[in-house]
């Protein structure tokens, strides 16, 4: 579908990429990875046709059509939410003005027997045909239902966009993507401004009903639950794994060894002959022998090892000072806006050394208690900060706060203390600031480049109360890795807002979830949390049904008998053959996923990641087990009907 030959990019002698050759094929889910400064977001332009490189070409279908969300967007002000993402359907409003303007000259004119008139009916014929082929007036409920699943409120819907933040704006921007439905999506970050519930609806959107997916994220879990092909950008050269992420690190770290002795043993190769040359290089005897040799090493084809930080940086806070034993303890605490309420009577005691997570979806008070901890804005209840406390923040904002004037390393080196000055340049390199551009002044850089460095110079000062607001929204995997670890062996409290369900795991004890005017706690990590998230729901649907199978009993008790004996026996019998047909397809689902698991287990070989077969047929199989999921649903579906019937 879309073919990358030769793909070359050069900034002043320096190659960004070098020779990349891949495709691109229908249903592809495909992760682009790689250290920051790779060229992911570059690679990403050219594809959309938006740069163009040094050279090479990139090859696509002329009626193809590409949607590409990139970090960085400018926004058109003036519309409302709806109005905004109805932008995606604006070929269908230009079809409905063509299909106008013919109505209105069929019925202006008179030349009924004419060879013009019955064309112009032909084509309004063809238009109207082509409108239902769209969906003509549906596409309303697909426009709600997608702004809903990104998080927005039906309130929210005759908001004028200029009211919403700038991560809320890309949310737009992505629901006009989504519905526009094109043959490739290209997004870049897509879930840095998403909350936990939204990322999960996007994955399910991009698992289930988008095209060709090709995504840069740092959320190693995003990109296992969307994508099953992984390109890795390094050096300048792509290698192309046809496996999750999850896998590719596994496959990449074997591959990396392989490399490494095989350029072990060439290089005790290299040794040996040059110690043969030199030992023999003035022996006439010898001479062809040490010529030959020679000529051998000119044309030796080196082994390279790909490039990969192998320093075992461990990053540690400073001892943090001993507070009181409940850092934060909050009772019956509000919060209004005038009469819009954020929360209500909510309570919660944090103990010293847990850490914590706040989740819930955007705009339900996260980053208003952390508000209203860090004294900011006023609130009514109990809040308590304890005896001694000390505490760090890190908000987006925190970037704004840094001095312009001073270097990157400047600005770490006036807070660090002790042992830690002495590894400065080790700690700005783990957070991208390596070589020169640590000499960089605060003022030059971008606000993501200045939030990574509001981060370090937090995380160098001595305080045991740690709150940290969307951390992770501008580190690659190496600098989430580093900062986790940190954040593991700090020995104080720390709370963290985050959607980042991978950065969470094994790191907090605890999840407070914000929601419905509420806070309410949960004891365990993130995914027991997330766990617990979804059998509440499906409890909470199963009362729903109970209690509307209640109503229709009470209604319909006087006309029970309006289903005879003989029908409600042939619906049960209906029901059983359906039962069996649902068991027949799960057992199917088990046999796929069987052989899935014995393929990835091949792949994960060293002669198993070369077998193009393998990938061909794990890829087979992911489609047969998705069309068996379908059919499973639809089964289910059917059988929910023939229950209905009985009540």
């Amino acid at each position: 579908m879309i073919s990358v030959e030769g793909l070359t990019v050069e900034f002043g002698g320096y190659s960004l990429f070098d020779d990349i050759t891949y495709v691109i094929s229908k249903k592809d889910r495909v992760a682009l990875v790689g250290k920051n400064g790779a060229g992911k977001s570059t690679m990403l332009k050219i594809i959309a046709g938006l740069q163009e490189p040094t050279k090479g070409s990139v090859n696509r279908p002329k009626d193809l059509t590409i949607g590409y969300l990139p970090q960085q967007m400018h926004h058109q002000d003036g519309r409302t939410v709806i109005e905004e993402a109805e932008l995606a359907f604006a070929h269908i409003f230009e079809m409905k003005e063509r299909i106008d303007r013919m109505t209105q000259e069929l019925a202006e004119r008179t030349d009924y027997e004419s060879e013009d008139y019955h064309d112009l009916i032909d084509r309004h014929t063809y238009a109207n045909e082509q409108l239902s082929m769209l969906g003509g007036d549906n596409f309303r409920a697909e426009v709600e239902k997608t702004l809903l699943g990104l998080g927005f409120k039906r309130t929210d819907f005759d908001r004028l966009t200029s009211e919403f933040s700038g991560g809320w704006r890309m949310r737009i921007e992505l629901a006009k993507l989504l519905l526009q439905r094109p043959d490739v999506l290209l997004l870049d970050e897509p879930t840095n401004h998403l909350d936990i519930e939204s990322i999960q609806w996007l994955e399910q959107f991009l698992s289930s009903r988008a095209n060709a997916v090709l995504l840069v994220s740092h959320d190693r879990a995003f990109l296992d639950n969307v994508t099953t092909r992984t390109i890795e950008i390094t050096m300048g050269q792509a290698h192309d794994y046809r496996v999750s992420y999850s896998k590719y690190v596994e496959l990449r770290a074997e591959r990396r060894e392989q490399q490494q002795r095989a350029f072990e043993n060439q290089q005790k190769q290299i040794q040996d002959t040059e110690a043969f040359i030199e030992r023999f290089r003035y022996k006439a005897t010898k001479s062809v022998q040490v010529q030959s040799r020679i000529k051998q090493l000119e044309k030796l084809d080196r082994v390279e090892v790909d490039d990969v930080d192998t320093s075992a940086l461990s990053l540690k806070f400073p001892p943090a000072p001993r507070s009181g034993d409940y850092p934060v303890i909050a009772d019956d605490l509000s919060k209004h806006y005038g009469a819009y309420e954020v929360f209500n009577n909510a309570s919660l005691t944090i103990k010293r050394g847990e850490k914590v997570a706040f989740v819930g979806k955007n705009g339900e008070g996260k980053s208003t208690l952390v508000k209203c901890i860090m004294d900011e804005i006023d609130y009514t209840g109990t809040l308590k900060i304890g005896h001694n406390v000390k505490i760090g923040y890190f908000a987006q904002n925190q970037a704004q706060l840094l001095d312009g004037e001073k270097t990157v390393f400047d600005t770490i080196d006036y807070v660090a203390q002790g042992d830690i000055r002495t590894k400065i340049r080790d700690i700005l390199g783990a957070f991208m600031f390596g070589g020169e551009a640590s000499d960089k002044k605060v003022k030059v850089l971008s606000g993501g480049e200045k939030s990574r460095l509001a981060m370090i110079r937090l995380l160098l000062e001595p305080v045991n109360l740690l709150i940290l607001d969307e951390p992770t929204n501008h580190l690659d995997m190496r600098s989430k890795d580093v900062l986790k670890e940190a954040l593991k062996e700090f020995d104080g409290t720390v709370i963290v807002v985050s959607h980042d369900r991978e950065f969470l795991d094994g790191l907090v004890d605890k999840v407070y979830e914000f929601g419905n005017k509420k806070i309410v706690e949960h004891l365990g990590g993130i995914y027991e949390f997330l766990e617990k998230k979804k059998m509440d729901s499906l409890q909470e649907l199963e009362r729903n049904k109970l209690s509307a199978v209640a109503d229709k009993n009470v209604e319909q008790a006087p006309t029970e008998s309006k289903v005879s004996y003989e029908a409600r026996k042939e619906i049960n019998k209906q029901i059983r053959k359906q039962e069996r047909l649902i068991t027949e397809s799960e057992k199917r689902m088990d046999q796929i996923s069987n052989k899935i698991t014995g393929i990835e287990e091949k792949l994960a070989t060293p002669d198993g990641a070369s077998n193009v077969e393998l990938y061909t047929e794990h890829g087979d199989l992911k489609k047969q087990l998705s069309d068996e999921e379908e059919t499973w649903t639809m089964l289910n579906m059917e059988l929910e009907e023939l229950q209905e019937q009985l009540n």
